[in-house]
């Protein structure tokens, strides 16, 4: 029996990615996404809202790509797979954190609003990271 590990979130943006590079010359971009949902409370009649921070890991090239196009606000759609790191916080007590991780072949990024929020001009349109044809020049490891 095989498992399946899949997150697929829409949200925005909550700040400006962040990006990092390893010294192996690899990179890795970090994003804050905000998911919500509204709702009519029953009893109250009130329209309810709540929303949930992703934190979100972005990997090789397509790092690259969120860098450069996503900013605060940015309206996207993510798919990758759930990560739990252990780590261990300045008084030695274990900690965990989960996130999103999008890596590889299975990584998909779609900006939906294609203008990077409200602080990014409109030239910075870039269509979809996900199409067959952009992905192949995105993925340095497909061996063929």
């Amino acid at each position: 029996m095989s498992s399946l590990n899949q997150v697929s979130l829409i949200g925005h943006l909550g700040r400006d990615p962040e990006t990092r590079s390893f010294s192996n010359g690899g990179t890795v971009c970090n994003l804050r996404l905000a998911t919500s949902e509204t709702w009519k409370d029953k009893t109250s009649g009130e329209r309810k809202e709540a929303t949930e921070w992703h934190s979100v890991a972005i990997f090789g090239p397509l790092a690259d790509v969120a860098a450069r196009y996503l900013r605060k606000g940015s309206k996207v759609f993510l798919q990758g797979a759930l990560k739990t790191r252990k780590w261990q916080d300045k008084d030695g007590q274990d900690r965990y954190s989960t996130e999103v991780v999008l890596q590889g072949f299975g990584a998909q990024m779609v900006m939906l609003d294609g203008k990077g929020g409200d602080s990014a001009p409109a030239e910075r349109r870039e269509p979809s990271c996900s199409e067959p044809a952009k992905q192949a020049d995105l993925d340095d490891e497909i061996p063929f």
